[in-house]
């Protein structure tokens, strides 16, 4: 039986610490047998502070660690500076010290924070909560953080996005040591989706500056009502007065993008804004937010978040008649 071993830390997020004994717990053999033990310590043994309105008791403290075989690092929103400065508490690395070379490392949410000041995720690829994923990286420069993604394995080392995709990650792990059946048996006894399309790019909001008084303001506010027609750069410069290329420099001074970037990025974001509040097709979902054809916007939704739109639709809306 697969050990694992969850480090319940201060402010620990009651929902993510659940998730382990959630879904390792319901992975079971041909005969019924449980594949997976899971045990949830602290660095003492003493009842942990969540960032709920309630403590959790737990089983054991950190020396535990030195008999499992995965650990599992959960995010906390705990009082001390790790995601301000990088620094682990002197707890937090006691902790982990009790850890065997060659136990696979786990990090849900924030828990990358934990593993990257403990120097695991060197030149690693890893990925975080997409709120999070820039200060990740400010602080620590040689991790390869992907804020795109709902989940990086790195073979001995695995993090996950925030919140739900440590459900993903979970099952991953469930499917890549014991096959697709069983993690599929987990996930319908979870009532959770096996895989999920896409990565959290589709869960990012990106909204571009308010319009200020001066600038390309009162062009960009003109285009915005004017999504669905078919705008090109010299119709934005026209309406400007200034040349195409002065419009460009203005452009990327007052937003940090070319016009056409901006353009491209506000339609996304219409046809996003579609997708969640209308029943209506692709097709004419398309030609409202500007991409004239529906397979125009499958290709601009897919590179920009990853998934087409009907799987889109789906993440974000209750059960509909989908009519596209």
């Amino acid at each position: 039986m697969h050990r694992v071993g969850v480090l319940a830390l201060d402010g620990v997020v009651p929902f993510e610490l659940g998730i382990p004994a959630r879904i390792f717990g319901a992975a079971r053999d041909a005969a019924g047998e449980p594949l997976y033990s899971v045990v949830t310590c602290s660095p003492d043994g003493r009842p942990v502070r969540t960032d709920a309105d309630y403590d959790i008791a737990v089983a054991a403290d950190a020396s535990v660690l030195a008999q499992v075989d995965t650990v599992v690092i959960p995010p906390a929103h705990s009082s001390d500076t790790l995601r301000v400065d990088g620094r682990l508490a002197d707890s937090v690395r006691a902790a982990l010290e009790h850890i065997r070379p060659g136990t696979r490392m786990v990090a849900i949410c924030t828990g990358a924070f934990v593993l990257a000041a403990a120097g695991l995720l060197d030149h690693r690829p890893a990925t975080t909560h997409w709120c999070e994923a820039t200060q990740l990286q400010r602080l620590f420069t040689t991790v390869r953080v992907d804020p795109n993604v709902l989940f990086v394995d790195d073979g001995d080392v695995l993090t996950s996005a925030g919140a739900a995709a440590g459900v993903d990650l979970c099952v991953h792990i469930v499917r890549r040591d014991h096959g697709s059946a069983v993690a599929n048996e987990v996930a319908r006894l979870c009532v959770v989706p096996p895989w999920r399309d896409g990565g959290q790019a589709q869960f990012i909001r990106q909204p571009v500056p308010e319009p200020s008084t001066g600038g390309t303001a009162a062009t960009r506010a003109w285009a915005l009502e004017r999504l669905g027609e078919p705008l090109t750069l010299t119709d934005l410069a026209g309406h400007a007065r200034v040349s195409v290329r002065t419009l460009t420099r203005r452009f990327r001074d007052e937003v940090g993008m070319s016009p056409g970037q901006w353009l491209a990025g506000q339609r996304i974001e219409r046809a996003r804004h579609l997708l969640e509040t209308t029943d209506w097709s692709i097709d004419l979902v398309a030609h409202h937010a500007g991409f004239g054809t529906g397979t125009s916007l499958r290709q601009h939704l897919h590179s920009a978040v990853g998934v087409a739109p009907l799987a889109y639709r789906r993440t974000f809306r209750s059960a509909t008649a989908l009519t596209a």
